[in-house]
């Protein structure tokens, strides 16, 4: 009798676990595209596509498509520079957005008026298409704008006010911050100085023509050692990795009249570059850092696999289930980014928590 209990209940568990290994489907990161600075535009037409800087240096950009953000069909070469582009290498960071039956590709490349041979003279500019998977053409014969420094890393806003706004980041070449961190480095003969990025926000016009008054500063390293933010985006630094702090990569969203702007630390090339975020009641600022920060970050120290997470996007469904988009490494793709989707959340009290970086199966996204 016992014998028999025993094998119908063990007969209804394997029952049950087929039954549901036949409705549950998984899928596990990274997925198959080796994209850095990774961003996906939901289409009108129901599809998924997918963006990012190539590993390969092309002069441009390559399109991923997907139904379910599995499965991923290369549509191959989105935009591609020409000699008549103002744009002649480092193409970095697309991302595309669709606007009245068109599609719009915002990217970040070296500036050929470079009369200084300045080693790094980015700016960002605009690409049109009437397809998501290109050919995107430029708008304009020139970036966007030129604020007298090198920027990269455009993300746009469309707000409810009627305005849309690009955020961006100013990069280190050759601005040298003087902070508590530095004055450390310095005195340990580590640096003598150390160069930051910084993240700006301006509207634009709503030709992407250019900017409508002058950029604002939302968000940069901390400048005191005991800053609750200084450790974690300071790594890089602290562990003579090199001299320069980031603040990139930027991604702002609205969530319940609070604007969220995710950003990234440290060296992009290297395992500590991780994910935090601060909030504000305007689009432009002021923003406060997360109390929670970092919320994506190398999870090596745990026996993980999985470092330099960071350049992130969120991707909302239309079943309100929010999904961070981001790169990362791995020990099996070495120096080259992957990209990884993993679910996060808004709690009630208005954190934000991403889960991960993760390896192991998770359920495929629901997008009803």
């Amino acid at each position: 009798m016992k014998k028999f209990l025993f094998l119908t209940v063990l007969f209804s568990t394997l029952l049950l676990t087929s039954c549901n290994n036949k409705t549950t489907k998984t899928f596990s990161n990274p997925i198959p595209v080796k994209f850095g600075d990774p961003f996906i535009l939901y289409a009108s037409d129901g599809k998924f596509y997918m963006y990012g800087t190539d590993e390969s240096g092309l002069a441009g950009f390559k399109c991923h498509s997907s139904t379910d953000l599995t499965h991923w069909t290369d549509e191959g070469v989105a935009y591609k520079a020409d000699t008549s582009s103002w744009g002649t290498d480092m193409f970095w960071a697309p991302e595309v957005y669709e606007k009245n039956g068109k599609y719009y590709m915002f990217y970040s490349s070296n500036w050929k008026e470079n009369p200084n041979n300045e080693e790094e003279i980015f700016r960002i500019g605009v690409a049109v298409s009437d397809k998501p998977t290109g050919p995107f053409t430029e708008m304009y014969d020139q970036p966007i704008f030129d604020p007298g420094y090198p920027i990269i890393d455009a993300n746009l806003l469309f707000d409810k006010n009627g305005k849309t706004y690009l955020y961006y980041s100013r990069c280190c070449y050759k601005h040298p911050v003087e902070s508590e961190i530095s004055k450390k480095m310095k005195e340990e003969g580590k640096f003598q100085e150390i160069e930051e990025s910084w993240v700006y926000g301006v509207e634009i016009k709503p030709d992407f023509s250019g900017i409508i008054g002058e950029p604002v500063c939302l968000l940069q390293p901390p400048y005191k050692i005991d800053d609750p933010q200084a450790e974690w985006e300071s790594r890089s630094v602290l562990s003579g990795e090199i001299n320069r702090r980031w603040t990139e990569g930027s991604f702002i969203f609205e969530h319940n009249g609070t604007y969220y702007m995710m950003y990234s630390g440290n060296y992009y090339k290297g395992e500590h570059y991780a994910v935090g975020y601060a909030t504000s009641k305007n689009p432009l600022g002021p923003f406060a850092k997360a109390d929670n920060n970092p919320v994506l970050e190398k999870n090596t120290p745990k026996g993980g696999i999985v470092t330099g997470t960071g350049h992130n996007m969120v991707l909302s469904l239309p079943n309100g289930q929010m999904y961070c988009v981001y790169h990362g490494r791995t020990k099996d793709s070495g120096d080259a980014r992957v990209v990884f989707i993993d679910p996060m959340e808004i709690t009630s009290d208005g954190k934000l928590i991403v889960h991960g970086p993760t390896t192991t199966p998770q359920p495929v996204p629901q997008l009803k």
